[in-house]
């Protein structure tokens, strides 16, 4: 069953919001030491008096639902001007919003932050990763 919503399928949006939050979850389970020494964290932090937050899980998830209804929106005007979607475009779209937006922020923020290069490392592969999966989930999906 097909949810549209302004000629966006709802459907894909969330999938490719899960498949985003899925992968954040192994990429920062694979390089959780790494991360939280780039960070300067500890678990003890982390953790803290009540145990982890889900606050920042919850914000993540609605982040990924954000990013993927705003991605899916621009495979629907590169429709519009006759470019068909496909995964190959949602590849090109997802590397093309990382590399002009989240890579150059990513760096930006983490100089003026003073944090390490690993950190920057770190955070700009995760984001790829997401923009690459969830292009790749919307072109496959397709568009209406």
């Amino acid at each position: 069953m097909q949810m549209l919503f302004s000629g966006l399928s709802l459907w894909g949006i969330v999938m490719a919001a899960i498949a985003g939050f899925v992968f954040g979850g192994i990429w920062y389970g694979a390089l959780s030491r790494q991360w939280m020494d780039a960070a300067g964290l500890t678990e003890e932090r982390i953790k803290g008096a009540n145990g982890p937050s889900p606050l920042p899980f919850v914000i993540t998830f609605l982040a990924q639902i954000v990013m993927a209804w705003m991605l899916a929106g621009l495979l629907l005007h590169l429709s519009r001007a006759g470019v068909p979607v496909s995964i190959r475009t949602g590849l090109v779209t997802g590397f093309t919003i990382w590399f002009g937006f989240i890579l150059t922020t990513l760096v930006v923020n983490h100089q003026f932050q003073m944090q390490r290069a690993l950190l920057t490392l770190i955070d700009s592969g995760h984001w790829l990763g997401v923009m690459l999966i969830q292009g790749a989930v919307l072109g496959a999906y397709g568009l209406p």
